[in-house]
């Protein structure tokens, strides 16, 4: 699937032979976007578990919904010291959202994640919101993929669930890194990572703060507790 040469109303058109979608308005401090949501996800996710095939594993579409955690990241990018047209890569993007803000903000961004469907859906908010000059989707596996490229920031959102993952994006971040880079992770509190911090103190400076925050225009005023992780080369 050629997203990159597909005009606004062709990806559109592409996304909706899978799903329901409509456009929401999502903002974070002063920056605002209007993103593609999905409608019909839990019948996605029924008709995905109607498919799956004794002994097989069902892989839930994780990257289809927003994340707290992405919001707080994505308030966080507005607090970083940054140059015009830094260099920024969200990994595990989903629907792009902190990839997004960063270029809002003036970073040279590159929104990846594996799934064809999540980086169609990145394309089509990058056109909607006007962010083709600074922002482009690339797939990209950090367990096994390399680019020949350093990056000033690398950010993800709730990237770690994944033990199996924690070896190989180590070793991703290494090969992307400078002594000018940081890594910023966020993720549920929760969810302790304790192997993941083991392998990276062997690498890098870690630094991990815990955020509570309240989700705005949340009728039930939910609250989440998160975790910031930074990462710097040693």
């Amino acid at each position: 699937m050629d997203i990159y040469n597909m005009s606004y109303d062709e990806l559109v058109n592409k996304i909706r032979e899978k799903f329901d979608i409509d456009f929401e308005e999502i903002a974070v401090l002063d920056t605002r976007l209007v993103v593609v949501k999905i409608l019909n996800l839990e019948d996605y996710i029924d008709k995905l578990a109607d498919q799956v095939q004794e002994g097989e594993r069902l892989e839930l579409p994780f990257w289809a919904k927003i994340w707290p955690t992405s919001i707080l990241l994505g308030y966080l990018l507005h607090k970083i010291p940054r140059k015009r047209n830094d260099s920024l890569l969200e990994i595990g993007a989903g629907m792009g959202i902190c990839g997004l803000i960063a270029a809002k903000l003036g970073f040279d961004v590159t929104i990846s994640d594996i799934d064809e469907d999540s980086l169609l859906i990145s394309q089509i908010n990058i056109i909607k919101n006007n962010l083709s000059e600074n922002a482009k989707v690339k797939k990209i596996d950090f367990t096994r993929d390399r680019l020949d490229k350093k990056f000033k920031y690398i950010i993800g959102s709730e990237v770690l669930y994944n033990q199996e993952h924690y070896r190989p994006l180590v070793k991703f971040f290494l090969n992307h890194m400078d002594k000018n880079s940081t890594v910023i992770l966020a993720k549920d509190y929760h969810l302790k990572a304790k192997k993941f911090f083991k392998l990276a103190k062997d690498h890098f400076a870690v630094e991990e703060k815990y955020i509570g925050f309240k989700e705005m225009g949340n009728d039930k005023g939910e609250r989440h507790l998160c975790s910031i992780i930074r990462l710097r080369l040693k």
